[in-house]
């Protein structure tokens, strides 16, 4: 299949090509072939050439993908509260990884200074250079504002993480005449192309119900992820061993509970790109100027959180969690008669909360220790779907 995409400039084309090269020669010394996760890795991950490493704009216009808190400044100041409401159970602490252009961060930083939200300390874990230096910029006036490369060692208070798990490398699968095997990548004639060996049972122990899935049927499994859900328990077990305080991680993203991401629509798969704000499914296009991503699968994430420790606090749609957290009270701050100002943000919460748009295909996904949502988001919950 043909892609027709806008060209990239000489200097993007260049990058890209040396980022293949990189690439081809870890297939070479791996015999000929690498998983497609590693693939993933480096394609979004290498050091200066990679997707998030290296220095291409990602978000807004001139990026690939628009995120929520691009959309309006009423998610983060929505979320804000949310925050808040589970800080005054831990610590005034917030942590957010992969925090975009810094925008989140700036909207929840002034609506906690406006409202009197009790926050101390704001970090921020970016492994992009871009973006990291476009947060430092926009987040200038607020000192309480630090970076990180890593995992902080312990942590009690807030971690956030809005559209985080979808970017993290996934292993690809699919169901063979009598096994299950992994597909990964090759280097032929000059291109990456899709490989397949036998298929480590760790990697089908993922699958749930995987014996009556159809032979052909390709599905991605969530490693790497589930570890992160494992180093969250670590770090919230460490700090409230040290502060006697615990905390809860928030994450946004799009993706469904297992009963739903193993169904026959999804035989494919649902690894896609982003690029120049155009969707398309081929992960070999221009490696390190897309994004490549892959649909959540929030009942791996919860199990691997609560394997790991973690108490489950609240799983639902965006859409719900937004308008238990205030969202529609945040809009009607501003008077519908004034529709200049008004309408724009009418249509903003519709985008993050119709089923057409962002209300249903994102859930949050909320664990933790030692903490509780308030009240009205108890008739929200739908952890009993995971």
């Amino acid at each position: 299949m043909q892609l027709q995409l806008p060209q990239p400039i000489p200097d993007a084309l260049a990058a890209s090509h040396k980022l293949q090269n990189l690439i081809a020669e870890e297939i070479r010394r791996h015999d000929g072939w690498i998983s497609f996760a590693r693939y993933m890795e480096l394609a979004l991950y290498a050091p200066d050439l990679g997707y998030y490493s290296g220095g291409a704009a990602k978000l807004g216009k001139d990026g690939d993908f628009t995120t929520a808190p691009e959309i309006t400044s009423l998610f983060g100041e929505t979320l804000a509260h949310a925050a808040g409401d589970l800080m005054a159970q831990s610590a005034p602490e917030i942590l957010e990884f992969g925090a975009g252009t810094g925008k989140l961060a700036l909207d929840i930083l002034t609506e906690c200074a406006a409202a009197g939200i009790h926050l101390e300390h704001y970090a921020i874990v970016e492994l992009s250079g871009e973006l990291r230096a476009r947060q430092q910029q926009l987040l200038a006036g607020f000192p309480q504002v630090s970076w990180l490369d890593d995992f902080p060692p312990a942590f009690s208070g807030v971690v956030l993480g809005n559209e985080v798990l979808d970017a993290m490398p996934v292993s690809l699968v699919v169901k063979g005449e009598h096994a299950w095997l992994e597909r990964g990548v090759a280097y032929t004639d000059g291109k990456f192309v899709y490989a397949d060996r036998p298929c480590d049972a760790a990697l089908v122990a993922q699958i749930p119900d995987e014996e009556n899935l159809p032979v052909g049927y390709l599905t991605e499994v969530h490693p790497v992820a589930a570890g992160f859900m494992g180093t969250l328990a670590e770090m919230f077990a460490a700090g409230l061993e040290q502060s006697g305080k615990g905390g809860a991680a928030i994450l946004f993203d799009y993706g469904f509970p297992a009963g739903e991401y193993y169904l026959d629509q999804r035989s494919e798969g649902t690894l896609m790109c982003h690029y120049r704000h155009h969707a398309h499914p081929d992960p070999f296009y221009l490696p390190g100027l897309q994004d490549i991503t892959a649909h959540v699968d929030f009942t791996a994430m919860a199990y691997a959180a609560v394997r790991s420790g973690l108490e489950m606090v609240g799983y639902m749609s965006q859409a719900a969690f937004l308008l238990a957290a205030g969202l529609g009270d945040r809009l009607l701050q501003t008077s519908p008669a004034d529709a200049r100002v008004y309408l724009p943000k009418a249509n903003a919460v519709q985008k993050l909360t119709s089923p057409a748009e962002m209300g249903e295909l994102f859930k949050v996904l909320v664990v933790g220790l030692g903490v509780q949502l308030p009240d009205q988001f108890d008739r929200m919950d739908q952890s009993h779907r995971l």
